[in-house]
């Protein structure tokens, strides 16, 4: 009989309709029972397999999973009436670009992966946990909303969502729910809360739970009143619960639900509650959690699974606005390098917008400083070019996020109303020195971030100016906060909203057509700073509207955490490569000098991990610019470092005379030499990946290995022409000045970053290379095991400290001195394949201890990572 057979089809059919009600096995069992063919039966555990492996393999969203599980999901049915109904309303209610670009697909194809590394709702018993990491405002609920829906058409019947610890995001939750699905179908639903109110115990749970006509709907708060209240409740009917296989989702996972004396354990009792449940942490920012101890089950290590959420090349996130660094393996020239969007608010006016310290809150008052009316302006004009792009009133907001005190708050009342009510009057009366200033801003803003190349429609001034009276009279200026009354409200009508607030407006909630954000909060905890990144997101037909104004510092931590992101989001795809579950190899977490990867209370087990240098491309990429004698020392010293580097290759080395003009090259340097540079020369603190000491010690674990013993030394300058700069090296030899400048987005006036140092092809200055050839850096690694297996390049760039800018988005390279030198380091990979580790800067869970039979050596095979624990409030750097 053929698959194609129609007594086939029937019996497909057949198959998975029963595989709704039972496990695989039973299916298989019960049909054997009923005398099918084992034929028959064979074909359909082949097809099943098959279907079932195709949800699971889905490449987006990436995902690790239990490797033993038993696949039993095999997509929506013909018939289901949760998700159908849902994609129907998404067509209906996104927008149209949206729809056509894809936006419905992707979530529909994530929620599958989701539900897919679920728990088949009939198996007797079962407690699992996974973990899936978003992005901020990126569309989090509308991936398990999705996640309900299909759950719901396969048998799972209570879903509890642990929405966050505000009232506002629990409200937002519940009623998105029950627009997008409860109001769709509702005699398929019964909602325990409302979004007026939260869990309140009701009468006789014995009959909601023992019956399987309605699923049950609870968004509930994380406030340990309410989660005792749920567990009574729940423990009152333990006998009926094994009729009731549960989802839990854990919006916002990373808080309230990890280290806390109240809420960590009721959480446990409501999960131990439920003898068929999954636990399903989501957030975009997972640090805790993928640092919780996997020993533990109060700790929520995400033991079974973990996916990566996609998102639209038309999301807005951290590296999209700030840049990011180039990770392993990367073409550091095709690594975003940010947009124009972010203003530098300078130190003497952060001083101004927030207190110095504790004892300054309660007789503080923000002055309007220059960046603080900048910005509003900027809001008013944005709102009004909106209007014009639009012909409609849209909701536009402005964030203005100082403090967590609330008296902060609200002493911005005052000077914010002032400013709103001065534009009025002075609209009012067309006056010139006001209409110039707007002018003008409008004309900077504009031609640092140019519409059309964003997609979007250039608006000219007379046309905003004509909508700004109104704009501004529709301005509220809000004080969202747990004391205040007038809160932020969305569903009474377009908003034009100045919101001024802290906890409540960084968890979750959405500030819907945010346009502008003013952000001063002094914070260095990596979760803590990226979930008060309201602005990230999307932006329909605004995409060149969002500024952000913030201090230097916070500019350079966001640009950190957007590496961090994009690397943890690799590590996740590297488990998927090496076909790993989250209890055998651990997401490792990048460090940072300044800041701490999440509070001393999580991750207390976490531990030092090991990683290598093997295929990695160290470089330059920025450069002490303050006129004083500590950048003049610092360029002093590596002046001195690169000349004793250089004479050693002169001494010890082979020169290659075979180098056109402009390049330099000698072969054969010993390893000794180069460990002597890399303890000299510096590279700026800011280059996470380029310490000294790390590198030192892996080129000599590698040379113990009998590799990197020789090396290749270049200098990658230009042409000397008369006139030029040049430097002049022994052997009276010369070589030109290179030009590199300064990023002019998100600037430092004190350093230079010039993103890249190296060309595409500079990695391959020592090897034979078709210059018609088109190479990449996996294919230079690859010539370079070939050609020059186990040997190292150190590439020195003579720049010129005076360069300067020809494109809009640099500026001039502005550092003191003549000469600047940059350099690169180029690690081959292993020719052996198998890398040395050395203690590195990053962090991860700490696997042995679910080992409890392995030894000390087994513990670090299998864990991946070096048994040197933290100290619970350290940093997360090495010291």
């Amino acid at each position: 009989m053929s698959e194609s057979d129609p007594r086939m089809e029937a019996a497909w059919n057949a198959y998975r309709k029963q595989i709704d009600h039972f496990p695989p096995h039973e299916v298989t069992q019960h049909m054997r029972d009923m005398l099918t063919p084992e034929d028959v039966i064979d074909k359909l555990i082949k097809r099943h397999e098959a279907e079932t492996t195709r949800y699971l393999e889905l490449k987006e969203p990436l995902g690790v999973g239990r490797e033993h599980a038993q696949p039993w999901y095999t997509g929506p049915r013909k018939g289901d009436r949760n998700w159908p109904a849902y994609e129907a309303h998404l067509n209906r209610t996104l927008p149209k670009d949206a729809v056509l670009n894809g936006a419905i697909r992707t979530i529909d194809q994530a929620s599958d992966k989701v539900v897919a590394m679920l728990d088949h709702p009939a198996t007797s018993t079962f407690n699992s946990r996974g973990l899936v990491v978003g992005h901020v405002q990126s569309g989090k609920t509308s991936n398990f909303t999705a996640v309900i829906a299909k759950a719901a058409d396969r048998g799972y019947r209570m879903f509890i969502v642990l929405s966050g610890v505000h009232n506002a995001l629990r409200r937002q939750t519940q009623t998105r729910l029950i627009r997008d699905v409860v109001r769709l179908n509702p005699t398929l639903w019964h909602q325990i809360t409302t979004a007026d109110h939260d869990f309140v115990p009701t009468p006789n749970p014995a009959s909601l739970l023992a019956g399987k006509d309605q699923s049950l709907l609870l968004v509930v708060k994380k406030n340990s009143i309410v989660l005792e209240k749920l567990k009574d409740w729940l423990a009152s009917s333990r006998s009926h619960l094994q009729n009731c296989p549960a989802l839990i989702i854990d919006d916002e996972a990373d808080q309230a639900t990890l280290a806390t004396r109240t809420i960590n354990p009721l959480i446990v009792e409501v999960i131990e509650s439920l003898p068929r449940v999954c636990y399903v942490g989501y957030t975009a920012t997972p640090f805790a959690n993928l640092l919780a101890d996997p020993a533990d089950k109060t700790d929520f290590y995400p033991k079974d699974f973990i996916l990566s959420l996609p998102r639209s090349g038309d999301y807005q996130g951290p590296e999209t606005l700030f840049g990011r660094s180039a990770l392993d393996g990367e073409d550091p020239n095709a690594v975003p390098g940010g947009r124009d969007m972010v203003r530098r608010i300078p130190d003497d006016e952060v001083a101004l917008l927030r207190p110095a310290r504790k004892a300054d809150v309660p007789d503080f008052t923000p002055e309007v400083t220059a960046s603080l009316r900048q910005a509003v302006l900027w809001f008013w004009t944005a709102t009004a070019i909106r209007r014009v792009r639009s012909g409609t009133v849209d909701h536009s907001s402005m964030l203005v996020h100082a403090h967590t005190d609330t008296r902060v708050h609200d002493s911005y009342r005052e000077p914010l109303t002032s400013l709103r009510d001065e534009a009025e009057t002075l609209l009012s009366t067309s006056d010139e020195r006001f209409l110039a200033e707007l002018r003008q801003l409008w004309d900077d803003e504009s031609t640092r971030v140019d519409a059309t190349a964003l997609g979007e429609r250039s608006v000219d001034f007379d046309s905003i100016v004509a909508l700004l009276p109104q704009v501004v009279a529709d301005t509220q200026v809000i004080m969202d906060h747990y004391r205040s009354t007038d809160r932020l409200d969305y569903e009474a009508g377009p908003a034009t909203v100045i919101a001024v607030g802290g906890n409540t407006l960084s968890r979750g909630l959405t500030l819907e057509g945010l346009v502008v954000s003013v952000f001063v909060r002094s914070s260095d905890v990596y979760d803590t700073l990226l979930q008060m990144g309201r602005w990230f997101g999307y932006r329909p037909d605004y995409t060149d509207l969002p500024r952000i104004y913030m201090p230097a510092q916070v500019i350079r931590w966001f640009t950190h955490l957007a590496t961090v992101e994009a690397e943890m989001r690799l590590e996740i795809d590297r488990l998927l490569e090496e076909h790993k579950s989250p209890t055998e190899l651990a997401v490792r977490i990048r460090c940072h000098p300044q800041m701490r990867i999440t509070a001393p209370s999580k991750g207390r087990t976490k531990v030092r991990a090991a990683a290598a240098y093997g295929g990695a491309l160290v470089e330059s990429r920025y450069f002490p610019a303050a006129p004083d004698t500590t950048a003049r020392k610092w360029h002093r010293d590596n002046a001195a470092a690169v000349e004793a580097l250089l004479d050693a290759a002169a001494n010890g080395a082979t020169a290659d005379e075979s180098m056109p003009d402009g390049r330099i090259l000698w072969r054969g340097l010993s390893g000794a030499d180069v460990i002597d540079f890399v303890e000299k020369y510096r590279f700026h603190e800011r280059s996470t990946n380029a310490n000294s000491r790390l590198m030192r010690d892996y080129i000599q674990k590698r040379m113990e290995d009998g590799g990197l013993v020789s090396w290749n030394v270049g200098v990658v300058g230009t042409a000397s022409a008369n006139g030029q700069p040049q430097v002049g090296l022994k052997g009276d030899r010369s070589i030109g000045y290179v030009t590199r400048t300064r990023l002019g987005i998100n600037g430092d006036d004190d350093v230079a970053d010039i993103k890249t140092l190296t060309g595409s092809r500079d990695e391959g200055l020592d090897l034979t290379i078709d210059p018609k050839t088109v190479m990449n850096r996996t294919r230079l690694q690859t010539v370079r095991l070939e050609q020059q297996p186990e040997t190292g390049l150190i590439l020195l760039y003579p720049i010129n400290a005076s360069s300067k800018a020809t494109r809009e988005d640099r500026a001039d390279l502005n550092v003191p001195g003549d000469l600047v030198w940059g350099a690169a380091i180029v690690f081959p990979k292993p020719s052996g394949g198998r890398d040395v580790a050395v203690e590195y800067d990053y962090v991860a869970a700490d696997l042995s201890r679910i080992f409890p039979g392995a030894t000390d050596e087994e513990q670090d095979d299998d864990a991946s990572v070096l048994q040197e624990n933290l100290d619970s409030d350290a940093s997360g750097a090495p010291s």
